[in-house]
């Protein structure tokens, strides 16, 4: 299932793609929770609730997915986490050794847009590098999980964009205040549920701007597995449901090219994961 939070008329409503477009749950299933963040912190059956109305969804209840505006699948989630250098062939591009362990770091629900939505050039900066990354969402509560059962703990996926400010992440050794501005969270377009994605290591991962493809590598480059990071992220914090955790990027990032690659207003960036889609946001300067 390929669950979405989608505007109409101004209207925030707990979406689904089908065949026929974007399905208005709530319109079929009035019983179903309002928001995503409410659906995964639900009873076990409402998922499967929500694979019925997405199922049974008529005409009436489907909207042409150019009809509705898609916003970030989970708007506010509890916690971003994001973790850093966590693919072996970006380690090897900025010439550091593989980490022994976790590194983490922070986004905040201001950074988060839809697909669609304008990443901001911020007046404050011009390096603003691009980072393909997929995403996962916790779908029930987390802690001290062991690695060998950690998927069951996964809701599902989504494309990601760590939009980084470099300067700004490279004043101090804590990288959040690079990684906090606003719009610089693009995700979706869809949460795709665990069961359409059985091995979340083994999928192409891309990144282009204006048909130029400047990422492109495989989830089998992380060094530390989706299972892994939830169990070593459990041992440290509660996950709770709608938790978004972005698992880092591969190879061909802007801040890494010679001559540096940055976005600039007017471009159009997509991150494209196999079996999630594509996310496609244009850039703006700020106004």
């Amino acid at each position: 299932m390929r669950l979405c939070t989608f505007s109409r008329n101004g209207v925030a409503r707990l979406g689904a793609e089908t065949s026929g477009g974007i399905a208005d749950l709530q319109a079929v299933d009035p019983a179903l929770p309002a928001t995503m963040l409410d659906l995964l912190s639900g009873d076990d059956d409402a998922l499967e609730r929500a694979r019925r109305a997405s199922a049974s969804a008529g005409a009436q209840h489907v909207s042409a997915r150019g009809d509705v505006t898609l916003l970030p699948p989970i708007g506010n989630p509890s916690k971003i986490v994001c973790i850093g250098l966590n693919y072996r062939d970006h380690a090897a591009e900025v010439k550091l050794d593989l980490p022994e362990y976790v590194t983490i770091f922070a986004k905040w629900a201001n950074t988060l847009i839809g697909d669609g939505a304008p990443i901001v050039i911020p007046r404050e900066s011009h390096r603003v590098d691009y980072e393909a990354e997929l995403a996962f969402v916790i779908g029930k509560r987390a802690k001290h999980v062991q690695e060998a059962g950690a998927l069951e703990y996964v809701a599902g996926y989504m494309n990601f964009n760590d939009v980084s400010v470099r300067d700004y992440q490279s004043r101090t050794s804590q990288w959040s205040f690079g990684k906090a501005f606003d719009t610089h969270g693009p995700c979706g377009p869809f949460l795709v549920t665990r069961d359409e994605i059985p091995d979340p290591q083994t999928l192409r991962i891309c990144c282009s701007i204006d048909g130029e493809t400047l990422q492109d590598s495989s989830t089998a480059q992380m060094v530390f597995s989706v299972a892994r990071l939830v169990a070593e992220l459990s041992a440290v914090m509660t996950l709770e449901p709608g938790d978004l955790i972005a698992t880092g990027t591969p190879a061909g990032v802007g801040t890494s090219r010679n001559p540096r690659r940055w976005i600039r207003p007017g471009e159009r960036v997509r991150v494209e994961i196999e079996g999630l889609g594509a996310l496609e946001n244009p850039a703006v300067a700020d106004a």
